[in-house]
C-alpha cells in the first residue's frame, strides 16, 4: 500500500508550451498523440489552452512530460511528427541519457540528402555513437531495429562530408554458398534482387539522380560478398548486410578487406540464419573471436528497439518465445540455426 502511495501522483503534473501554434502539429489530429502516449504509459493527458495536465504514477507521468518536450523541441525545429516519432519520444524518455550524448544533441543526428535522421531507441543512440567512435562495428539484432538503415545513412554522410571516397554495400547472396548461375539473365540480373533493400536505403536517403550517377562512377558499389574477394579497400566505409548468412572463411575474408582510413559496419540476425543444415555461422564465429578486441563495437538490439510497425514487435516476440521453447526441449540442436 505504502510504496503505492509513492509511486502515484496527487495532484497533475503540468507541461506549459510557449507557441500554441504548435500544439496542432503536437497533439496530432483528433489529438492521436496524447492518445498513444497515454496508451503507452498508462496515463491520461488533458489538454489546458497552451498547457496539459498529465494524471497517473509519478514515474511514467514524468516520462510523458519528457516525451511531450522532446516532440515539442522537434515541431519548434519544423520537423513532422507521426506515430513512429511519437513511440521513439517515449522510449526515448524512458532510458536515462546516454554518457556522452549531449542530451540527444546534434551529434546524435546524421544528415543526408534527403533526410535527417535521429535515432529512435537507447540501442539506436548507442549504436550512432558506436558508428562515430569505432572503426569496425557489429549491429546484431532482430529485423525492424535500424541496423543496416542507420549504417547506411552514417556512410552517406561520411561520403557527402568526404571523409570517406567510397560507400560499399554487400551482401550473401542467396545463401552462403552464393550459387547464382541457375537464375535467369546477366550476373545483375542475378544478384540484383538480393542486394535491393540495400538500394532502397540509398535512394531514401540520396535523389536517384546522384545515386545512379555515384554508381556509375564507382563512387557507390553494391555487391555480393563473392566480389569483395582480393580487394584491399581503402578510405571507404564497407558494409555488410545480413553476415549471419556468411561462413567463418567468408567472414574473415570480409573483415580483412579493411584498408587505411577505412570503416566498416556489419549487420545480422542470428535468429534467421539460413545456411545448410550443420554450417557454421561466420557471424556467430566472429562475436565468438572478436568480442573484447580493442576498438571494435558490438551493439545489441532487441525486440524493444524494433522501430517499424507496431505489429512487427509483436511477430518478433511470438517468435522469440517459440524460439526459446524449442531450445528448452532436448535433442533438437537441427532447429538452433548452426
Amino acid at each position: 500500500m505504502t510504496e503505492t502511495t509513492v509511486k502515484t501522483q496527487v495532484e497533475p503534473l503540468y507541461v506549459t508550451f510557449e507557441d500554441n501554434a504548435l500544439l496542432p502539429l503536437l497533439f496530432g489530429e483528433h489529438d492521436r498523440n496524447l492518445a498513444r502516449i497515454e496508451q503507452l504509459l498508462e496515463i491520461a493527458i488533458v489538454p489546458r489552452g497552451n498547457m496539459v495536465a498529465i494524471s497517473g504514477a509519478l514515474g511514467p507521468a514524468q516520462i510523458a512530460k519528457d516525451a511531450l518536450m522532446a516532440l515539442y523541441g522537434r515541431a519548434k525545429r519544423g520537423r513532422t511528427i507521426d506515430m513512429g516519432e511519437v513511440d521513439a519520444a517515449v522510449r526515448m524518455a524512458e532510458a536515462p541519457p546516454a554518457e556522452g550524448s549531449g542530451g540527444g544533441g546534434e551529434g546524435e543526428i546524421l544528415r543526408t540528402r534527403r533526410k535527417t535522421i535521429e535515432p529512435r531507441s537507447p540501442t539506436q543512440r548507442t549504436y550512432f555513437q558506436a558508428l562515430r567512435d569505432y572503426e569496425l562495428v557489429f549491429g546484431i539484432g532482430p529485423a525492424g531495429t535500424g541496423k543496416t538503415y542507420l549504417a547506411v545513412a552514417k556512410a552517406v554522410s561520411l561520403l557527402l562530408e568526404g571523409r570517406v571516397t567510397r560507400l560499399i554495400l554487400s551482401r550473401p547472396a542467396v545463401e552462403a554458398g552464393e550459387r547464382l548461375g541457375f537464375l535467369p539473365g546477366d550476373m545483375k540480373d542475378k544478384v540484383d534482387p538480393y542486394l535491393r533493400p540495400l538500394y532502397d536505403a540509398l535512394y531514401d536517403m540520396m535523389p536517384a539522380d546522384q545515386v545512379e550517377k555515384r554508381l556509375e562512377s564507382g563512387e557507390i558499389e553494391v555487391a555480393p560478398l563473392a566480389f569483395m574477394r582480393g580487394r584491399t579497400l581503402a578510405n571507404s566505409f564497407i558494409i555488410l548486410d545480413e553476415a549471419q548468412n556468411t561462413t567463418p572463411t567468408q567472414m574473415k575474408m570480409f573483415l580483412t578487406r579493411m584498408g587505411e582510413g577505412s570503416r566498416m559496419a556489419i549487420t545480422g540476425d542470428l535468429s534467421q540464419i539460413d545456411l545448410p543444415l550443420g554450417a557454421r555461422s561466420g557471424l556467430k564465429d566472429a562475436i565468438e573471436v572478436l568480442e573484447g578486441v580493442k576498438e571494435i563495437s558490438f551493439v545489441r538490439f532487441n525486440e524493444q528497439d524494433i522501430v517499424r510497425h507496431p505489429m512487427v514487435t509483436r511477430i518478433v516476440k511470438a517468435y522469440n518465445a517459440k524460439d526459446e521453447q524449442r531450445l528448452a526441449m532436448p535433442g533438437r540442436p537441427e532447429e538452433r540455426g548452426g
